[in-house]
């Protein structure tokens, strides 16, 4: 299976799925970090893809995305945003919105 192929089936197996730097548990970099805290502290179940861990959907991802940093959220397989978005809509309510929808 190629890579887009991956990327699409683990897309479509989760609602909401962050491609981050470690683990929610340990998050290594700062932005993953700051996101994991969003999405926790909204407390709907989500799913994470450690990049670390797949070289091949680390650089994939950047080309099937069109964005080149991570973390990457992804809500019913549309791509959110990274790090500065996902705050963004936190802060102002948006995030929680669009994950309860």
């Amino acid at each position: 299976m190629d890579v887009n192929s991956r990327i699409e089936e683990q897309l479509k197996s989760h609602d909401i799925l962050l491609y981050m730097k470690g683990t929610p548990d340990f998050p290594q970099c700062g932005f993953s970090g700051q996101t994991v805290a969003a999405l926790n502290a909204i407390g709907k179940p989500y799913s994470t893809i450690n990049i670390f861990e797949d070289e091949e959907i680390r650089e994939g991802l950047k080309v099937y995305s069109n964005w080149p940093t991570f973390p990457q959220l992804y809500v019913k397989g549309e791509l959110i945003g990274g790090c500065d978005i996902v705050m963004e809509m936190y802060e102002s309510g948006e995030l929680k919105t669009l994950l309860d929808a």
